[in-house]
């Protein structure tokens, strides 16, 4: 019996560096897979029409397990479909990115007693008001890692699903129209000086 209990215990032990271990194996094949393929990835959506846009929902979900930014593919696809469309399937994606990481936080807070631990952090860390919709909407708006950063702690701390979802939503599309718009204006203008 005592045997049994050393064994839960040793797993419950190793389950996060099991996880962690497992989740670097696969964003380290996403990152090889990516940027060594992302040419025939643009080639794709460009030549998949209308089914272009559910594979580049997929793709903002699997660049959110990444360190890979997703703004060049909002900018090509605003230039394949337009600003609107981008901006649709770029929130779309990246909210879908936003879940994944969400759900990540929350196997990491399971794993980890996170929880019990917080007050422990340096830098203050354990004191971040994390449930509060203002800090989850900026953190969002931060550049580089911000969004990932913030989407893995609201799993962690486990935010409401709901309140998560609107102020991820509010900046997510929010970012999205404007690189879309951006990129597409961009674009029109490099069109139009070369003719």
């Amino acid at each position: 019996m005592d045997q049994d209990v050393e064994e839960i215990v040793e797993n419950k032990k190793t389950r996060p560096i099991t996880l962690l271990v497992v989740l670097l194996f696969i964003v380290l094949i996403l990152i090889f897979f990516l940027s060594s393929e992302m040419e025939k990835v643009k080639d794709f959506i460009r030549g998949s029409g209308f089914l272009g846009l559910f594979i580049s929902i997929a793709v903002y979900g699997l660049l959110g397990a990444t360190p890979i930014p997703s703004e060049p593919l909002t900018v090509l696809i605003s230039t394949i479909y337009g600003p609107l469309t981008a901006t649709f399937v770029a929130g779309t994606g990246n909210m879908v990115a936003a879940l994944m990481e969400y759900y990540l936080g929350a196997k990491i807070g399971d794993a980890a007693s996170f929880i019990e631990q917080k007050e422990k952090l340096p830098f203050g860390l354990g004191k971040l008001p994390i449930n509060s919709p203002i800090f989850l909407m900026l953190g969002r708006m931060l550049p580089g890692y911000g969004p990932k950063f913030v989407s893995v702690l609201a799993g962690v701390y486990r935010v409401s699903i709901f309140r998560y979802l609107w102020t991820s939503a509010i900046p997510t599309f929010l970012g999205a129209a404007l690189f879309a718009y951006g990129g597409f204006s961009f674009s029109s203008l490099i069109k139009s000086i070369r003719s």
